[in-house]
Parts: C-alpha cells; sequence; structure tokens
C-alpha cells in the first residue's frame, strides 16, 4: 500500500494532490509546516487562488487544517498548516 494511496483514490481535484504533497514534503514529524501561499504558488507553477482554493479542499475533506501566525507587532505571518497523520 502506498504512502499517498488514500489520497490518489480520493475525489479532490489534481491541484489539491499537488498542493499536499508540496505540504508533507515539507512537514515536520509532527505534520507542521508554515510556507507561504506566494512560496507554494511559486514553487509548484500555480496561481495563488489556485493554491487557496486546494487548501480549501484539503480542509474540507479532512486532509489538514490551518492556523493563522503572527508577527510580534502584531501583523500577520504564513499560516502554519498542520496535517492530519495517517492520512495519505
Amino acid at each position: 500500500m502506498g504512502y499517498f494511496e488514500s489520497l490518489y483514490a480520493s475525489e479532490l481535484p489534481h491541484r489539491a494532490v499537488a498542493v499536499y504533497m508540496y505540504l508533507r514534503d515539507r512537514a515536520d514529524r509532527d505534520g507542521k509546516c508554515y510556507p507561504a501561499i506566494g512560496t507554494i504558488a511559486a514553487e509548484l507553477k500555480l496561481s495563488r487562488s489556485t493554491v487557496k482554493r486546494a487548501i480549501a479542499d484539503l480542509e474540507k475533506s479532512g486532509y489538514l487544517y490551518k492556523e493563522q501566525r503572527w508577527r510580534e507587532n502584531g501583523g500577520k505571518s504564513s499560516n502554519i498548516y498542520f496535517l492530519k497523520t495517517g492520512m495519505g
């Protein structure tokens, strides 16, 4: 059984599969990572809007959840993504 088998068997659009694999590749042992939307978009050669839709697809399907991160001065930073372990 392949590591991403449940992901491939899901009805997620290809954009979501690509973004999930990108995030999984960059996640730590606990399934956490925090790349910026622009970074994901640039490295996958997708638009920022497509990446945002892919993340929404993954959240809706239960493959990840995200939290907003904040800078010390109160400004927004990149989101932190928590990938569900044991899935895909």
